[in-house]
């Protein structure tokens, strides 16, 4: 026997039917701490994302790892990229990587990148800059090469950062073979520290070392993806990708060991098995602050604006794993609370900057990556 539809029963319906459309059209809105947030989506269609650069005149760049520079502009995605980049190969987990400009750019519109390029052995992590003219790159001049070469397609880093003296550092990854971030010999597993033509400045601390790279500044670091200058004190701090576990926050001192791979808080993939010496060695230096498990930590970021004037002086780190964006709470050099927000609802946060305006801008690294610009929900 049938039912009979009554005129009450479709207004109810399509009553239902209309608050689950406006439901689905209310803006997101993401509850943390200290504030409610609502993610702006400023554009899309970015293959793969990995750093990006705000420009004076308001413009973006953005970097993809394919090898492409976009420019993003009243928030919009130019269709053409910038034209001029040196030769780069999109291998493993290489590909155009990190964007920055020179700190006098207004005078001298340099702009610095790193990538992954081809040469004699392989590939390896390589800066280069270019003067920006309209949409192109000129005068490019390569220079940094990381050393030796190799077919690995793992660990590049590589976050470019310069600091309060101009100097530039460099941020490598150990090209998944771990054993080349204790060699002295070798670019590979640690932070290179420049003058912003490339020379090596005289007092980096193992200029005149027989055997030593002079460029390094550090060693023993597996695979630096994030790195930003601390606002208070003007020290670069970095956080590492560890193997199964023990990612790292470390503050980067001249000459320091940072233990990869005789110590870490990490185990082997899969099996679970020890790593090197354990946690703790005289002479190599112990995490600012680590993680177990691994979140997969990219892009870093020290909050110092007014639109979240309750998170100045916050540490905000992204992560690839859980696909969220991590706050740390600081009390100097030490790390006092943690949250943890946005987890599974952008996709794999791969940078975090705060942007002139003083917002907190993310991009995630997806086949159609976002630009996405983080409110208060008012």
């Amino acid at each position: 026997m049938c039912k009979r539809i009554t005129l009450t029963g479709i207004l109810a319906y399509l009553s239902a039917l209309l608050l689950l459309t406006a439901a689905a059209r209310a803006p997101l809105v993401i509850e943390t701490q200290q504030y409610d947030l609502r993610p702006e989506t400023i554009v899309t269609g970015l293959e793969h994302p990995w750093g990006l650069a705000f420009l004076p005149d308001g413009r973006i760049l953005v970097t993809e790892r394919p090898g492409r520079l976009r420019v993003i502009k009243n928030e919009k995605l130019e269709a053409q990229p910038v034209s001029g980049l040196p030769p780069i190969e999109a291998y493993g987990q290489g590909g155009l990587l990190d964007v920055a400009l020179h700190p006098q750019f207004v005078e001298n519109q340099i702009v610095y990148f790193s990538y992954s390029g081809p040469g004699d052995g392989g590939v390896s992590t390589e800066v280069a800059h270019g003067k920006l003219v309209g949409n192109s790159l000129q005068n490019v001049k390569v220079i940094f090469r990381q050393q030796p070469k190799t077919t690995s397609g793992r660990h590049f880093g590589s976050r470019l950062v310069f600091d309060e003296d101009g100097y530039l550092y460099i941020t490598l990854g150990d090209r998944g073979e771990r054993e080349r971030a204790q060699r002295t010999d070798d670019h590979a597993g640690s932070v290179i520290r420049l003058h912003d033509d490339g020379r090596v400045p005289a007092d980096n601390p193992f200029v005149g070392k027989a055997g030593w790279k002079p460029g390094k500044y550090t060693l023993g670091n597996r695979n630096i993806q994030g790195a930003a200058l601390n606002p208070k004190t003007g020290e670069l701090w970095t956080h590492e990708h560890g193997p199964q576990g023990g990612d790292e926050i470390n503050v980067i001192r001249a000459g320091v060991n940072y233990g990869w791979p005789v110590i870490t808080y990490g185990v082997n993939y899969v099996i679970g098995t020890k790593i090197g010496e354990g946690a703790h060695k005289p002479g190599m230096a112990q995490p600012l602050h680590y993680w177990v498990p691994s979140i997969a930590p990219s892009g870093m970021m020290f909050y110092t604006g007014d639109q979240y004037p309750r998170w100045k002086g916050d540490l905000f780190v992204g992560a690839l794993k859980d696909r969220m964006l991590v706050r740390l709470t600081l009390d100097g050099a030490k790390v006092i609370g943690e949250e943890r927000f946005l987890q599974k609802v952008l996709g794999r946060i791969r940078d975090v900057r705060q942007g002139p305006d003083g917002f907190i801008y993310l991009l995630t690294d997806e086949d159609d990556g976002a630009l996405v610009r983080l409110v208060p929900a008012r």
